[in-house]
């Protein structure tokens, strides 16, 4: 199957998990109804914007940088994130993310569940 872009559903979250400002989230694939993902999307953060800290019990989320630059809270470590980097949140663990760059900050969101 292939999945083109202008077929690919979109949403806006605002205040995404407590956060601030609006993420733009482009989901590649509809996983409902799949049994061991719940989420494979593109995920647009504008600067300033976040998602908040949020945990992770029976599934894992990857965020994978696709471009520009932001601070993962990964369980109450900051830690900067730019292109190329990746961030890998599970078995209990809790994250947050923050746009702290002047340009968008987009990383493709991939939950995994057990």
């Amino acid at each position: 199957m292939v999945i083109h872009r202008n077929e690919m559903s979109r949403e806006r979250k605002e205040k995404m998990r407590g956060g601030e400002g609006v993420a733009s989230l482009t989901h590649l694939v509809n996983c409902e109804g799949e049994r061991n993902i719940r989420m494979l999307a593109e995920i647009t953060l504008p600067p300033g914007a976040s998602i908040g800290k949020h945990s992770h019990e029976t599934e894992t989320e990857y965020f994978i940088i696709l471009s520009g630059s932001g601070v993962v809270n990964d369980n109450g470590a900051d830690a900067p994130v730019k292109q190329g980097d990746a961030v890998c949140t599970g078995n209990g663990a809790f994250h947050s993310i923050t746009n702290t760059g002047s340009d968008p900050l987009v990383f493709y969101g991939i939950v995994v569940t057990y």
